[in-house]
């Protein structure tokens, strides 16, 4: 069955000064691997509250270190996700957010010295066109897509185009994907495998499921060079524990939780929400850092 996908997967040849071999993320993920540490992957929604701050708190997350940045695009029907992000981007699209502003949120986390991501449901990218989105994203700088929804057997043209423009493609897992599925998303994968802690949506979790570490070795068996977790990670124990077995530790809802009160509606002071989201980097990024000591 691999070998019948990778047949159909066969990619066109690419334009000059596009790399199809050196993966943007990987090498990220190779050199913090060397220094013994796992990546902090930091998800926020462009467009959230709204643009400029959206762009703020990538800012305030690079800077507070965050390497890589997922880049999350709003979407009307986010059935992946929890709560908060539901919240976030149903706001980001009440402000009338387009897909095409992304390519600046991804030019300035590249500028300000991280990984840039972007994460989006399948029909975003589909609507938009996969190969001007491939093309655009590349001339900004950024390093591939996080697809949650679309599995490999469907991705054929990101695939061609991903290759094309030298993008890395990030599958989800989950600890019921079999060990065929886990094999064929491995050898599809670009970058990294996305290994979620727990089934279901995304949100913060008060303790963490041992299916993640489990479902890490599962997905290193099944080929895949570099595999981060995410899905439920909300503090700095929690950072730490993930980081001790995986190679990054993604963290969405406990940052764009700064941003939204109680109610679940963007908070009015954007200082202290912004100043919240850096207190919180630096608390996971520590953990993080304590991970494999």
């Amino acid at each position: 069955m691999v070998n019948q996908i990778w047949q159909w997967q066969k990619a066109p040849a690419q334009p000059k000064g596009f790399s199809r071999t050196t993966s943007p993320v990987a090498s990220t993920l190779q050199a913090l691997r060397q220094q013994g540490r796992p990546a902090f992957i930091g998800y926020f929604p462009y467009g959230f509250p709204d643009v400029p701050t959206s762009l703020e708190a990538m800012r305030v997350m690079v800077k507070s270190g965050v390497d890589i940045v997922e880049i999350g695009l709003p979407y009307s029907d986010p059935v992946m996700d929890g709560p908060v992000i539901q919240a976030a981007s149903k706001c980001a699209i009440d402000n009338g957010v387009k897909v095409e502003g992304v390519f600046d949120a991804v030019r300035q986390v590249q500028a300000d010295g991280a990984r840039a991501l972007v994460m989006s449901y399948w029909n975003l990218i589909l609507h938009h066109g996969v190969a001007d989105f491939a093309q655009r994203m590349a001339e900004a700088g950024g390093s591939g897509l996080v697809t949650p929804d679309l599995i490999v057997d469907e991705s054929g043209e990101w695939i061609e185009q991903s290759d094309r423009y030298g993008l890395d493609r990030v599958y989800l897992v989950s600890p019921d994907s079999t060990d065929a599925r886990l094999q064929i998303t491995s050898r599809a994968a670009r970058g990294f495998v996305y290994a979620t802690s727990r089934m279901g949506v995304t949100g913060e979790r008060t303790s963490m499921s041992n299916s993640a570490q489990n479902l890490v070795a599962r997905v290193r068996h099944a080929g895949a060079p570099y595999v981060c977790v995410g899905i439920g990670v909300s503090t700095a124990q929690q950072a730490s524990q993930v980081g001790a077995y995986a190679d990054g530790v993604i963290v969405g809802s406990a940052l764009v939780h700064c941003l939204l009160d109680d109610e679940g509606r963007p908070r009015k002071d954007r200082r202290k929400a912004l100043e919240a989201l850096a207190e919180i980097c630096s608390d996971l990024r520590w953990g993080i850092s304590q991970a494999r000591k």
